[in-house]
């Protein structure tokens, strides 16, 4: 009996829609299975570089794409399980794998012979007669290939080789030392009293976090992964607050063996090298090549622009603030009194909203009813499948003909293995060609109650998980032939622009209206607190804009240096690039400052983390269009994934947007969202 009949990464599961068999997979399984499945794949691979025939889009660039069904199964298991629900072991391998599938991926991508098939092609590309996302495929094989070297002398190439190996293991330490540092920066309190502003369950739930952290009493307020965290906004302690906004700006960067500053140090180094190679002129104009926007100097423009206006804002905010407080405000106590500020200009106060949120029913009847509404999905809860953790929930999903077209993961409460934040994720792509169906998964970090106790969401809590739905719908609506092509395999800075959309249905009315209702007694919310929501939804503070821009400057900052410059001092580094695009003072700190960014050093947005904003661009437009155009109706959102949501990366989606709109893209109405207009 094979190796691949008998190790269940491999196995072509019997489950819906290709659904791993979790529970028959154990940690042993993983390297075997990766290596069975890059040998397979070289094999395939050498089929296709000496095949005897000239080169045709099918016998080349399609072969090439279909290769490696082994691999793409064994990577959808794997790195589904590392983010949310790591382990040593999980950790070991992800770093072992890590340089091996970069080294894999040079082999492939450097293969001159390929690479001269490829060529080939894509010199004769007008006259093969293909359709527009096969021309789109073809580009981008070409693309790949030649940003991976195979076009630089063979020295050069050697070069490439450690340089990409380097980084794929500089960078899957770094995340890992995040998780490990944000684990253990959580910050003990002994005194109930001290916790004065949270909820009972906010109370209860770091009582268990301590009792599950080994402490025999006390708290534990578990750290998330931006600089600003949450409780800041209700601890009425200032010494309490203090200690958890020290123990968040100051991860990894204590000298300990979580420390990343070294890394951050390295991995830009290396990048930059990496840009020269290819004849660019830092590792940012290397990235934005292959994006929406134009080059670097766009970016810097529009961040420019919005930072010189969201300081201004932020200057009257602080005045304002300080006012309401009656005495000078520090980075720890901001948001405390933007809440405060936010409450007393509210006509009805705020405190009693989640109560209407309780997580079950926002996503049977916000979440799952606005998709039902625009795109006629229907979801049905599969008991009887089981995810990779007894957290996950599993629902299939229907077309409103009452096709199955995919499953969707939920993924919802934090625990120590799961990486902070949230994020969707591929488990199985859909493509036409493969025949197969989409399986996609959200995840986010919400505390997980008591038995029998409500999960109820704050505002931001209930943006995120409309948020991260909206790349689930991209990937679910994906319809396209290609695996590489489908749901969110689209340029980096237009990825979020689906998902910020559907952030627009969260307090809409007819939304709204249907899921809130009180998780106690089941009536609706009252019509003047939903409106107290929405006004508050939309007052978007200058201090959440400045601690963006800020992020997205920093990661264009680090990712503007040449191979020839030389930084040593990590925090010196960001003081001055904050200071030189207008961040004046150290009040408001990025979201992320540089040691626990992962985003950018161990994600894969480094010198893209502008995409938020610039995708923001499109979404602040395209929520006027759906307003415009009758809100939630079913024409509406079939225009919209006719459009966007199913083509994927097989037409342009910069165009496809403007054909949807009627024009090109505009920043006005970002700037009105942002109470940046006339600024």
């Amino acid at each position: 009996m094979s190796r691949r009949e008998v190790n269940p990464v491999l196995a072509e599961s019997a489950l819906p829609h290709g659904l791993p068999d979790f529970a028959s997979i154990s940690d042993d399984d993983f390297l075997p299975a990766f290596t069975d499945a890059m040998a397979t794949q070289i094999a395939e691979v050498e089929a296709i570089a000496t095949d005897p025939r000239p080169a045709t889009f099918h016998n080349t660039v399609e072969a090439l794409e279909l290769s490696g069904r082994d691999l793409a199964r064994a990577s959808g298991v794997f790195f589904n399980l590392v983010g949310p629900d790591t382990n040593p072991v999980r950790n070991e391998i992800s770093q072992k794998l890590s340089t091996l599938l970069t080294d894999h991926a040079n082999t492939i991508a450097m293969d001159g012979r390929l690479f001269s098939r490829i060529a080939d092609l894509h010199a004769r590309l007008p006259d093969l007669g293909l359709t527009e996302a096969q021309e789109r495929l073809l580009a981008k094989r070409y693309r790949e290939s030649v940003r991976a070297g195979a076009g630089l002398r063979s020295d050069d190439q050697e070069q490439m080789r450690h340089i990409s190996s380097r980084l794929a293991f500089l960078t899957t330490t770094f995340s890992q030392r995040i998780l490990d540092d944000t684990n253990a920066s959580a910050v003990v309190v002994d005194d109930e009293a001290d916790l004065d502003g949270l909820s009972d369950g906010e109370i209860r739930a770091a009582r268990r976090a301590a009792a599950d952290a080994g402490h025999d009493s006390g708290y534990l307020i578990t750290l998330e992964l931006p600089t600003s965290q949450s409780v800041l906004t209700s601890l009425t302690d200032p010494a309490v607050r203090q200690r958890v906004f020290d123990a968040s700006v100051n991860r990894c960067s204590r000298g300990n063996d979580h420390d990343t500053r070294e890394l951050v140090l390295e991995i830009v180094g290396l990048r930059a090298r990496r840009a020269r190679l290819l004849g660019y002129t830092d590792h940012a104009e290397y990235v934005i090549a292959e994006e929406t926007a134009p080059d670097p100097g766009s970016v810097t423009a529009l961040l420019g622009e919005l930072t010189e206006s969201a300081m201004r804002a932020g200057g009257r905010e602080l005045t304002r603030l300080t006012q309401l407080a009656d005495h000078d405000i520090g980075p720890a106590d901001l948001t405390f009194w933007l809440e405060r500020d936010r409450r007393s200009n509210s006509a009805v106060p705020l405190d009693d909203f989640e109560n209407y949120c309780e997580l079950d029913t926002v996503l049977e009847r916000g979440v799952f009813h606005a998709a039902g509404k625009l795109y006629g999905l229907r979801f049905t809860e599969r008991g009887d499948l089981a995810g990779y953790h007894p957290d996950v929930r599993i629902w299939e999903v229907f077309s409103d003909g009452g096709r199955s077209i995919g499953l969707f993961l939920g993924d919802y409460f934090a625990r120590p293995s799961k990486r902070g934040g949230a994020w969707m994720n591929n488990i199985v792509d859909q493509s036409t060609v493969l025949s197969t169906q989409p399986v996609v998964v959200n995840v986010l970090n919400l505390t997980k109650p008591d038995d029998g106790k409500p999960c109820l969401l704050t505002m931001d809590q209930l943006t995120t998980l409309f948020h991260e739905f909206g790349h689930a719908l991209h990937g679910l609506l994906s319809a396209v032939d290609y695996p590489s092509q489908s749901g969110t395999s689209v340029p980096r800075d237009f990825v979020e622009f689906p998902s910020q959309v559907n952030e627009m249905w969260a307090l809409h009315p007819d939304v709204l209206s249907h899921y809130a209702r009180h998780h106690a007694t089941g009536e609706p919310i009252p019509v003047a607190l939903a409106e107290a929501a929405r006004e508050s939804a939309n007052t978007e503070t200058a201090h959440a804009t400045i601690e963006y821009l800020a992020a997205a400057v920093l990661d264009l900052a680090w990712h503007r240096i040449a191979a020839d410059d030389t930084v040593d001092d990590v925090e010196a580094f960001e003081r001055t690039a904050l200071r030189s695009a207008g961040f004046v003072g150290d009040l408001i700190p990025p979201r992320y400052r540089s040691a626990y960014f992962n985003h950018i050093f161990g994600g894969g947005y480094s010198a893209g983390y502008y995409s938020y904003i610039w995708s923001e661009v499109l979404d602040a437009e395209t929520e006027q269009w759906f307003l415009a155009e009758g809100g939630l109706q079913r024409a509406n959102g079939q225009k919209f994934a006719e459009a966007t949501l199913s083509r994927g990366d097989s037409v342009d989606p910069l165009v496809a947007h403007e054909k949807l709109i009627g024009r090109r893209p505009e920043i006005g109405p970002l700037l009105v969202r942002r109470g940046l207009a006339g600024e």
